[in-house]
């Protein structure tokens, strides 16, 4: 069974939602090196999206800094509207076929080994955008050699064998997040669910890619949840998993329930690491592609 702290040692260690004061351990450190600015000006110069700032990551200074950025494709612009995102919701744009040649060359001038990309999801799109998922990847690796690439992909909300352009691109990571445990899931996502993303998770694992996943913590989750989780996820074939503090990006988001302690989250990582997980990223601060350069030196389970 899991290890966690007693209640009344949590409630020593939390702020509860009502303070409005940030625990220490979730202040972000700032970092604006050379490297910041080099993304950052890559990223502007080539009219490009990142999660990054989209998402309004924590990590963003360090990760910069460090000249890694998870990279946005298919707009800004969401067709769901899930209760923890920031991304932004309407119709959106079309699809500029253009811009797998400017994320590949911004990958190559910023001479990055491995790179992450992700995008809204684009229920709007007949094929959901997989082939343009394709496409971009097989560009980047085609303009970078030796590159390695994470792919952070929504459900597409197609059948499973429609995924099958993707994993002939050849990515080395594939990432689809399952978000929260599953008593809490059907009141923060719009589209998608528990069971249904462990299904295609399932599906990605088979067709032997390296398959991770990650979920939030802070929305009332029980850690016996989060043991659940964790077992539902290995089951799935899941190699990798990020958990990282939920943090509502605004008053009309889902409400904070509590601050995880860092202890906690050591725990987590340790049950995870004994449960068979080849890298379990947690921490107040940790997000999906969290030290992702990583996560490529996992085994197929």
């Amino acid at each position: 069974m899991l290890d966690y702290l007693s209640n009344k040692n949590q409630s020593q260690m939390m702020n509860v939602p009502g303070d409005q004061r940030l625990p220490k351990w979730m202040k972000a450190q700032k970092i604006d090196g050379q490297g910041f600015f080099d993304v950052r000006n890559t990223i502007q110069e080539n009219n490009l999206e990142t999660i990054c700032s989209s998402g309004n990551c924590p990590n963003k200074n360090e990760c910069w800094s460090a000249g890694t950025a998870t990279f946005m494709i298919l707009g800004e612009t969401c067709t769901r509207n899930c209760r923890f995102c920031d991304v932004k919701t309407a119709i959106p744009d079309q699809v500029d076929w253009d811009e797998p040649v400017r994320v590949a060359d911004s990958i190559r001038q910023l001479r990055l080994k491995h790179c992450v990309i992700t995008s809204v999801a684009r229920d709007d799109l007949k094929d959901g955008g997989i082939e343009f998922w394709a496409t971009t990847v097989r560009t980047i690796k085609a303009v970078n050699l030796g590159i390695t690439v994470e792919t952070l992909i929504p459900d597409f909300k197609r059948p499973l064998e429609w995924l099958n352009p993707l994993f002939q691109s050849k990515p080395e990571v594939i990432s689809h997040n399952i978000e929260t445990v599953e008593r809490i899931s059907p009141r923060i996502r719009s589209v998608a669910n528990y069971e249904s993303t462990l299904n295609f998770l399932s599906y990605v694992s088979k067709n032997k890619v390296i398959t991770k996943s990650g979920f939030m913590v802070g929305l009332g989750e029980t850690p016996q949840e989060v043991e659940k989780t964790m077992d539902d996820l290995l089951t799935a074939g899941v190699s990798v998993i990020t958990i990282g503090q939920y943090l509502p990006p605004s008053a009309r988001h889902t409400k904070l329930v509590e601050y995880i302690h860092p202890d906690q989250f050591t725990l987590y990582e340790e049950t995870g690491l004994k449960k068979g997980f080849q890298f379990v990223e947690s921490g107040p601060m940790v997000r999906s592609s969290y030290h992702a350069e990583k996560h490529v030196k996992a085994k197929v389970l």
